[in-house]
């Protein structure tokens, strides 16, 4: 199973890779592109919009086609996005080739992640929470980073990431091809196009603190991603898409070392440190916003990002704990449609307020929303396997 493994790891991280590469961009696109910051947003609603759609309509689908042929299509949308980006004028284009790549990043999140639990090694016992945690952050990692630099020093700086990034994406697909397949075709593919989240019932308990931990944690991502580099040039002071990038990255890239982190602390605990420690970081971050200082911001940026991870392999681990192999694609089909969600309604108020608000103050409302889930967090994190009541 470590060739099954592998590939849908590579995937995974690919998808989430070409998925961030046009962020870096979006300055560029503001001053040039006639895009304006409400278009930014939109576009981050768009994308995760999209990405929910196909959590709800496909989530369960990989659970009777096989992991494969659902993995390689999420593979294959993406690519088609990121080939929609190439040379990219105007809203709208931007809007569909970000809805495109939303769309694969949703697939990818229900199938290709249960592809990665599915052949995981048994030992260690994390490793299959760290890496569905992991993979995605440190993709967004190498593709805003990638994007930013490529369009800093490189040639055709609006066409050559998105021509690396579907490549890529076509080699992962046919590493997925040749692959071993995890899980038996079944009946009931059609029947599962009916858009429904199931929660097995043994995990219930666990998730409103979960869903809490998802929605404050991706909420913050959804700002990045659709305000990070006009707060760089705004707020921080540097047109620089590098920098740009590099903001991004800080909050993205310690996540996948928070998740593995977090392995050794219980399930409870790992939410609670993480969602205290994330509530922090916050505060420093709103603080840096306001005095316009870079490097605290960016510090902080790396604590948030790491705790981010942390307590969403946390929540993942409790809510895995309850589920079966049957169940697991859409389990995780919940997971994700629900954070997802948890930036892209954010993001759409914040899209509104910014004709009227700061930055600063739309970033002061994230930290209210980490502030309640912090409470949730705390006052009714549990550990798998303990019940209460009937």
């Amino acid at each position: 199973m470590w060739v099954s493994f592998v590939a849908a790891s590579l995937s995974f991280v690919a998808v989430f890779a070409a998925s961030a590469s046009p962020i870096p961009l979006y300055e560029i696109y503001h001053r040039t592109g006639g895009v304006t910051k409400s278009d930014l947003s939109l576009t981050a609603v768009a994308y995760f919009v999209a990405a929910v759609t196909a959590l709800l309509i496909f989530g369960r689908l990989s659970n009777h086609l096989g992991r494969r042929l659902v993995s390689i299509a999420a593979l294959l949308v993406t690519c088609a996005g990121s080939l929609y980006l190439i040379d990219m004028h105007g809203p709208r284009p931007l809007v569909i080739g970000r809805m495109l790549q939303g769309f694969g990043a949703g697939l990818a999140s229900s199938a290709v992640a249960a592809y990665i639990v599915d052949s995981a090694p048994r030992s260690p016992r994390w490793l299959a929470a760290a890496m569905t945690t992991g993979a995605p952050m440190v993709g967004l990692t190498i593709g805003a980073l990638g994007s930013g630099a490529l369009v800093r020093y490189g040639p055709h700086p609006r066409s050559l990431i998105y021509l690396i990034d579907a490549a890529l994406l076509a080699l992962c697909a046919l590493l997925v091809a040749v692959s071993p397949e995890t899980v038996a075709r079944t009946r009931g593919a059609q029947a599962s196009l009916r858009p429904q989240l199931r929660v097995p019932a043994a995990a219930r308990r666990f998730l409103p603190v979960a869903s809490a931990t998802f929605v404050a944690t991706w909420a913050l991502g959804g700002f990045y991603q659709a305000f990070g580099p006009t707060l760089t040039a705004d707020q921080l002071g540097t047109r620089s898409t590098l920098i740009a990038a590099l903001v991004f990255a800080s909050l993205m890239v310690p996540s996948a070392i928070g998740a593995p982190l977090s392995g050794r602390l219980t399930p409870a605990a790992a939410q609670r440190l993480g969602m205290i420690t994330f509530f922090g970081a916050l505060v420093v971050i709103l603080i840096s916003i306001r005095l316009g200082a870079i490097a605290p911001f960016l510090v902080a940026t790396l604590v948030a990002g790491a705790a981010q991870g942390g307590t969403f392999a946390g929540s993942l681990r409790a809510l895995l704990a309850e589920t079966t192999a049957a169940e697991r694609a859409g389990m995780l089909a919940v997971v994700y449609a629900i954070s997802y969600s948890g930036a892209a309604v954010p993001a759409a108020i914040a899209g509104q307020l910014a004709r009227t608000l700061s930055l600063f103050e739309i970033a002061a409302g994230y930290g209210a929303l980490a502030a309640i889930a912090c409470a949730i967090t705390l006052i009714a994190a549990r550990k798998p396997g303990v019940r209460t009541g009937p």
